[in-house]
């Protein structure tokens, strides 16, 4: 059966070549549209399995704005655009695409482009499909197990945590007796661990009277569906909900998803918020029906015989809970409680387990070998070798040696047969870091594998088939690796099924007390020296310090400071003075980029002619280019009549 395919292109010129492209090479092209209103006509008549789509298009909605429901629909889609403007393509992103494919396009290009978002999207529905099934199965183990309904919900927060993933849960239970308070909360205080927060533990906290609470309570706001609101929509969700606007604001929330029972009268709602500004989308929504399902409960659950437990809390609070490593959950060396930092460990935990290749993003000295050692341990071939190897530093004509192997006599020098790191990988992983600087030729050789699971070793005249996951990472962008043609662009989509982004260390600066703490213990053991304290003064500079080195810098800095103490306490602390690349005062001006000058320049002037383009007197005759190439510039740029009003 061949694969069904819409157009979604308001060139028609354009729309018919690509066309002509896809049924050659054997595709059913079953429509194309030039608006999202048509398109979404030919979705409901055909059912395509996948989606070209340009960002601009006729009427007033934009590719983005269909992308978002094709997302939710788990319908494939690669944009197709010509130059954007960067605040353009990070919204396009956001939709999480399979690929982009930048006009004019070369008929090669768009197969291989294809392809790609066709596996992408196989491997993500396998994924997807393996953690709902898992995901269900637990639910129903949880609900049925004994014991009281504190106990059980917060297991299943933990659960659901991967999924739609959360800082502050509020769990309400109508007409169903099984808490002791009409409605129960957890505050996550590290990976794994949480906070509960009864009645009287939410008042304490928030520093409201019971009367207050009571009161707010009484005006809380009864949702009739489930919806998500991030950002700005998420304040002014607030501004009617005095309860979510107290919740936010104590404990610093920025977005949230609310799940409502199928039944009015009865069920369990669940409220999730997050610290990210823009954490919920439409994937978790289109999850809300799947989890209703699975927390229907038996009506002999949930009748007033189950009366509901008064369980001792015994559960770390905020205060109590020291940031310390999360070894005991396989993060081996990952320390810190920053909801950055979760995120990316709730995301590791989600794909470890899987034989899905992983990327993991981050800037150097973010800790991206550990990432991958806690992925390898936390997988079916933990009792198999992690094989590293260092990209960057394979000498060029090596590199195909050290990777796949030699045979004797394959090159002057190579007197005895090579085992390739491939080959040693086998049944376990093969973390490859810096992927982003292996040459173009041994890419193409990279690719093989990745397809064929085979290698061939150099002067070797047969294939041997390797089993083995892989994992890459890299600090550069491998999209403008892409664009500038250093990195293939099908390599960067087979490698980027399941991307890992580690935040920097200035992004999470409150785990900076719990990583000093940490290499002040490991370093003083290793100097057989009595534990060393940090002042106060000493730990203020390191968080206000901007960490270009990321925790690296930070390690290796309390390791010289350790080696260099004198007393039992660290009183100050050395920092590099102007470290290269990084802005130590907010003040300074951003130098611009060539496309924010033409801008700027571009509304000035239509400023000046009162917004009008073409004509006597206007912004194109001022410019001396032709009108229809400074709308053409106006579009590139995202310039608006608001702009200019």
């Amino acid at each position: 059966m061949t694969k069904k395919i819409l157009i979604v292109e308001d060139e028609f010129i354009v729309a018919n070549d690509l066309s002509i492209i896809l049924e050659r090479a054997g595709y059913t092209v079953c429509g194309i549209a030039g608006s999202v209103e048509e398109a979404r006509e030919l979705i409901e008549k055909y059912k395509p399995q996948l989606v070209l789509l340009d960002i601009y298009l006729k009427g007033n909605l934009t590719g983005i704005d269909l992308a978002r429901q094709l997302a939710a629909e788990n319908i494939a889609f690669v944009y197709l655009s010509a130059n954007s403007n960067q605040k353009i393509l990070e919204e396009a992103k956001a939709t999480q695409p399979y690929g982009f494919m930048v006009k004019p396009f070369r008929e090669r290009d768009v197969l291989v482009s294809l392809e790609i978002a066709q596996y992408l999207h196989e491997q993500n529905m396998i994924v997807k499909h393996n953690n709902e099934i898992m995901l269900q199965n637990s639910l129903a183990d949880i609900i049925e197990e004994p014991g009281g309904w504190e106990n059980k919900l917060l297991k299943i927060a933990k659960l659901i945590q991967p999924q739609i993933p959360f800082d502050f849960l509020s769990v309400q239970a109508t007409n169903m007796n099984i808490l002791t308070d009409d409605c129960i909360n957890f505050l996550r205080t590290s990976y794994h661990e949480y906070q509960t927060l009864g009645a009287e533990e939410f008042i304490n906290v928030t520093g409201i009277k019971k009367q207050e609470y009571q009161k707010i309570k009484e005006s809380e706001i009864q949702y009739e569906r489930s919806s998500w609101h991030n950002n700005e929509d998420f304040i002014a969700n607030w501004q009617h909900d005095p309860l979510k606007k107290l919740i936010a604001k104590t404990f610093k929330l920025q977005s949230s998803l609310t799940m409502v029972p199928q039944s009015k009268n009865q069920g369990i709602t669940l409220s999730f918020y997050s610290r990210k500004p823009d954490a919920y989308n439409n994937k978790h929504l289109a999850l809300i029906p799947r989890l209703q399902k699975s927390l229907l409960l038996p009506n002999d659950l949930a009748s007033t015989s189950n009366k509901p437990i008064a369980e001792s809390r015994k559960l770390p609070t905020a205060e109590s809970t020291p940031p310390v490593s999360v070894n005991s959950h396989g993060f081996d060396g990952i320390i810190g409680n920053s909801h950055l930092l979760l995120t990316a460990l709730d995301h590791l935990s989600l794909v470890a387990p899987l034989e899905t290749s992983v990327l993991i993003l981050g800037e150097s000295g973010t800790g991206k070998e550990r990432f991958a050692r806690s992925i390898h341990s936390l997988s079916a071939r933990k009792k198999k070798q992690i094989v590293i190897v260092n990209c960057a530093a394979l000498p060029t004509h090596l590199i195909e040696s050290e990777l796949f192997g030699h045979e004797r006599g394959a090159f002057t020098g190579a007197t005895e047969r090579r085992i390739g790191k491939f080959e040693q990988a086998s049944g376990g992983t093969i973390f490859l870091d810096e992927i982003g600087e292996l040459p173009l030729e041994s890419q193409a050789k990279l690719l093989r594998v990745l397809q064929e699971k085979e290698i061939e070793r150099l002067g070797g005249r047969e294939m041997i088939k390797v089993d083995v996951r892989i994992v890459a990472a890299t600090n550069c962008n491998l999209e403008k690796e892409v664009a500038s043609g250093k990195f293939r662009l099908d390599l960067y989509y087979r490698l980027n099924v399941f991307p890992i982004l580690l935040p920097a260390l200035r992004d999470r600066k409150d785990d900076i007390p719990a990583l000093v703490a940490n290499f002040l213990r490991h370093y003083c053991q290793r100097a057989s020296k009595p534990l060393l304290k940090i002042s106060g003064t000493a730990l203020s500079e390191l968080e206000h310090y901007s960490w270009p080195g990321n925790v690296r810098e930070l390690e290796h800095l309390i390791e010289r400071h350790v080696l260099l103490a004198k007393g039992n306490t660290i009183e100050k602390i050395l920092l590099p003075q102007n470290p290269s690349g990084v802005t130590q005062s907010s003040g300074e001006s951003k130098v611009k980029s060539i496309d924010e000058n033409e801008m700027d320049y571009i509304l000035s002037v239509l400023k000046k002619c009162n917004g009008r383009v073409s004509g006597p007197g206007g912004a194109a005759e001022l410019l001396a280019v032709p009108a229809t190439t400074l709308n053409s510039k106006m579009k590139r740029l995202g310039i608006t009549r608001k702009h200019v009003s």
